[in-house]
C-alpha cells in the first residue's frame, strides 16, 4: 500500500481503478494518505485557503433526487425565490466582505431562466468577483448566455458515476446526461466542478473508485465531496449517514489524482463532525464556501437535516466564522478570485534537480 501512495504522489495518472479500490477497502493506510495529501496540497497550491461566498436563492426544484429534500414531492417544505434586487444587494455585501468569489445556488428552478440569471450576473461582476452557478441541468444555450454574460464556473456534482446507482437515485435522469453537462460546459469555457456524495445507500468502494477515476477523466477544474445525510423528508429517511473517514479519504485521493484540482471543505463535513471542515482542510481540501444566504430564506434551503451555519442572529457571521476557522489550521484566507492554478505540475517537474 505505501507503494501505491509513491505511485499516487509521483505518477498519478498511472495508478488504476483496482489499486483505488484496494485503497478504499484498506483503513490501515489512511493516516498515510491524509498525511500525503496535505503534502501534495502544500507542494502544489501552498497555505491559502479560496472563499466562495453562497447565495442560496431559491429552494424551488423541479427534479425528485431521492436524496435531497428540496425535491418537487416535498410538500413539507416551506418554498422561496429570492428577488433579483435582493441576490445582487447581497452578492455586493460579499463582496465588501472581501470575499472575491459569489456562487449563486438554487435548485432547478424555471422562473430566472435564462435572462433574470444573465442581467444578474452582469450586475454582480461589476463588483469585481467570479461568479460560479449551481443551478441544474440546462439547455446548452442558456449555458452561452450565462458565460456571455460573465459567468466564471459552474457547479455540477455528479453525485455517482455508477450508471445504475445513478439512475436509481434520479428519477428520469441518466449518468450519461449529467457527463454530458459537464462537458458541454466545459467546451463553453467555464471551470466545472463535479463532485460526489459518500455514503450512499448502495455504494460501496467499486463506485467509489468510479467516482475517482471520472473527475480525474473530465479533469474537473474543482470537486466537492461530502456525506450522505439523510432527509427525513424524502425516501432515503432512514438510511444510514455516511461515514467522516470515508469522506476524508475522497477528499485525500482527489487531492492526489489531480494535485491542482479545487476542494471544498464542504458544509456537509461540518454537519457530520463538529470540525469536519478542519479535518477536510488537512486532508487535501483548499476551498470554504460560507453560507451568505440571508434570514429568513437561509433556514428553508434544506439539502439536508441539521446544516450548521442557519441559525445565526447576524447572518454575515459565516465570512468573519469561516476566517476564523481557516486560521485555526494555520492557513491563510485568500484574497484571490481562486481560479484553478494551471499548468503548475508540469512547472514543478522541470524545476526538479535531475537526481530527485
Amino acid at each position: 500500500m505505501k507503494e501505491i501512495i509513491e505511485k499516487l504522489t509521483k505518477r498519478p495518472d498511472s495508478v488504476t481503478y483496482e489499486e483505488l479500490v484496494d485503497i478504499l477497502r484498506d483503513p490501515a493506510i489512511d493516516e498515510d494518505l491524509f498525511k500525503a495529501a496535505d503534502e501534495v496540497r502544500k507542494k502544489y497550491l501552498g497555505d491559502e485557503v479560496f472563499l466562495r461566498g453562497i447565495i442560496e436563492f431559491s429552494n424551488v426544484c423541479r427534479r425528485n433526487c431521492l436524496y435531497c429534500g428540496l425535491r418537487a414531492q416535498n410538500k413539507k417544505l416551506s418554498r422561496y425565490r429570492m428577488t433579483p434586487s435582493e441576490i445582487v444587494e447581497r452578492a455586493k455585501l460579499i463582496a465588501q466582505k472581501g470575499i472575491k468569489t459569489v456562487v449563486l445556488q438554487s435548485g432547478e428552478d424555471p422562473y430566472y431562466m435564462p435572462d433574470a440569471i444573465a442581467e444578474i450576473i452582469q450586475k454582480i461582476k461589476g463588483f469585481d468577483v467570479a461568479v460560479t452557478l449551481s443551478l441544474g441541468e440546462w439547455p446548452e444555450s442558456y449555458y452561452r448566455v450565462w458565460k456571455d454574460a460573465g459567468a466564471d464556473r459552474y457547479l455540477m456534482r455528479h453525485e455517482t458515476a455508477s450508471p445504475a446507482l445513478y439512475a436509481k437515485l434520479h428519477p428520469g435522469s441518466s449518468f450519461e446526461e449529467r457527463e454530458s453537462h459537464l462537458l458541454t460546459l466545459k467546451r463553453l469555457g467555464y471551470e466545472i466542478g463535479a463532485g460526489c456524495m459518500v455514503g450512499l445507500p448502495g455504494q460501496g468502494p467499486e463506485e467509489l473508485a468510479l467516482d475517482l477515476v471520472f473527475m480525474r477523466e473530465i479533469d474537473t477544474d474543482m470537486a466537492g465531496i461530502g456525506p450522505f445525510i439523510p432527509h427525513p423528508d424524502t425516501p432515503l429517511a432512514k438510511e444510514k449517514k455516511g461515514s467522516l473517514r470515508m469522506s476524508l479519504k475522497m477528499i485525500a485521493l482527489t487531492r492526489l489524482l489531480m494535485p491542482t484540482c479545487n476542494i471544498p471543505a464542504t458544509t456537509a463535513m461540518g454537519t457530520l463532525h463538529p470540525r469536519g471542515r478542519e479535518l477536510a482542510l488537512k486532508c487535501g481540501a483548499n476551498v470554504i464556501m460560507p453560507n451568505m444566504t440571508p434570514s429568513p430564506y437561509r433556514a428553508k434551503y434544506q439539502l439536508y437535516p441539521g446544516k450548521i451555519c442557519i441559525f445565526e442572529s447576524d447572518d454575515t457571521i459565516c465570512a468573519s466564522c469561516t476566517v476564523r476557522l481557516i486560521k485555526s489550521v494555520g492557513r491563510i484566507p485568500s484574497k484571490s478570485k481562486g481560479f484553478r492554478k494551471r499548468g503548475i505540475e508540469n512547472e514543478l517537474v522541470h524545476t526538479q534537480h535531475p537526481c530527485q
